[in-house]
């Protein structure tokens, strides 16, 4: 494993009791790239996310990022990623601009570059102008920005994001996005992101993977996979139908737990 991709995984598996969550993932992301991860909830997304992020454990050798075996660097790993998890939440009772120097403290940054680090990224996911204000006065557009702009206050080089624009209406979902591409355009940052909104994939995504059952079943650009189906007018919908067997998102949500979750971040985004 080299520096050559920011992420590397090699036969990942993982199993929680009897129910085998990641059966042999193989896995690189190429340093610069938006990469998105694709599949139903219960397909393996967010339990490989969690091992790429060290929150679980892994045998050596299985994953690296940029070069870094996962499973004997932990924290040095952690230090070169952004992690904006489903359901995480700012805190209402602080500022936007408290709640991302709050993270700043919790990343470790030095104490001298603080300031400059909780503006830069403050400006950058558009929040200047609403930096002192309480952030229970947020639109839940504005409330997943500052969830972003406290995940780049570290200036990772890597930004892992699940489902960063779930429960949000279009304009609010363009408009991270746009947010998104532009740090990416600036710092040469790579992007892993979970998405059901295949629109989202198709559009902003350079490669994407889609997951089923907790294995990778294709690999390749949104165009590469569309033109592979051979059908005129298709969409990635379409790609998702063709390796899911046919069953849409509906018929493989991951169960009640799930469905509450998605439910409470939506309500939380407004």
């Amino acid at each position: 494993m080299t520096e050559e991709f920011a992420l590397e995984c090699h036969g990942l598996r993982y199993q929680f009791g009897e129910t085998l969550a990641v059966d042999g993932v193989d896995l690189t992301v190429a340093r610069g790239e938006i990469f998105g991860l694709l599949g139903p909830n219960g397909a393996g997304k967010t339990t490989t996310i969690r091992a790429v992020t060290a929150l679980l454990p892994v045998p050596p050798g299985t994953i690296s990022v940029f070069g870094l075996d996962v499973a004997g660097r932990k924290m040095a790993v952690r230090r070169l990623i952004g992690y904006v998890p489903q359901l995480l939440s700012a805190d209402g009772s602080l500022t936007g601009r408290e709640n991302v120097a709050l993270f700043a403290r919790l990343f470790d940054v030095p104490r001298r570059l603080r300031p400059t680090r909780v503006s830069e990224a403050i400006d950058a996911m558009g929040l200047g102008d609403a930096a002192d204000r309480l952030a229970s006065t947020y639109s839940g557009g504005m409330i997943r920005r500052l969830e972003l702009a406290q995940a780049l206050v570290s200036a990772p080089r890597l930004l892992i994001l699940d489902e960063p624009t779930i429960g949000l209406d279009p304009v609010a979902r363009a408009g991270v996005w746009e947010r998104i591409a532009a740090v990416r355009r600036e710092t040469g940052m790579t992007v892993l992101v979970t998405t059901h909104y295949m629109d989202e994939a198709e559009q902003c995504c350079d490669r994407v993977a889609l997951m089923h059952r907790g294995r990778v079943r294709a690999v390749g650009t949104p165009a590469q996979l569309i033109d592979g189906l051979g059908l005129p007018g298709a969409t990635l919908d379409d790609v998702f139908r063709a390796y899911s067997g046919g069953e849409t998102l509906d018929d493989q949500i991951g169960g009640l737990r799930d469905v509450r979750a998605t439910r409470r971040t939506a309500r939380r985004l407004g």
